[in-house]
């Protein structure tokens, strides 16, 4: 079963973003690279976490921007297309602190509403961590460095970057969450 929605995310996320945005997809293939990494600590949620790790980012296909917030397109489109698993598409809508950002784009009511924030801690940070360790290009990198990586990226002042200096807190929070737990599994 596990390797059922994990082959199956794969072929959903390549199909919507391999050939029309092929950064991203390196980008998804190192989250997900990352969630198999730590899929240990999340025991029989594994798999939930590789295929939220793989279709995180789903939302950027162009086909699929309906509103321009990826995590709300993409949760969408899961749900309404796939008729995905509920914890997958909560998953994939509130990843990496996206109610912050539905904030400064005036949809948190939106996605609040139709997707409520998952009671996981661990799944939830972990999802955090896969993303915000990856590079755009899907090598790895440190929380600060991505951090810093995409302020760059979009400007300071744009809604990304205000909305990743009001996460950064809790992105580094979560990060450290995840590599304490890291550091105490047995090796």
């Amino acid at each position: 079963m596990a390797d059922l929605i994990t082959k199956w995310a794969t072929e959903v996320a390549e199909s919507e973003l391999a050939a029309e945005l092929p950064r991203r997809w390196a980008h998804t293939q190192g989250v997900a690279e990352r969630a198999t990494e730590v899929r240990g600590l999340l025991g029989e949620h594994s798999a939930l976490l590789v295929a939220a790790a793989t279709l995180h980012d789903i939302g950027y296909a162009p086909r699929l921007a309906v509103t321009g917030f990826h995590p709300l397109d993409g949760a969408r489109f899961l749900r309404d297309e796939h008729g995905a698993d509920e914890r997958l598409v909560r998953l994939v809508a509130n990843h990496s602190f996206a109610l912050l950002e539905a904030e400064e784009r005036g949809l948190r009511d939106e996605l609040a509403s139709e997707f409520p924030l998952l009671e996981e801690p661990l799944l939830v940070d972990a999802l955090v961590y896969c993303d915000m360790t990856t590079t755009p290009d899907g090598a790895g990198t440190s929380a600060r460095e991505r951090i810093a990586e995409i302020i760059s990226r979009y400007g300071a002042d744009s809604v990304v970057g205000r909305f990743i200096r009001r996460a950064a807190p809790e992105i580094l929070s979560s990060v450290q969450r995840v590599e304490t737990a890291l550091a105490a599994q047995p090796r």
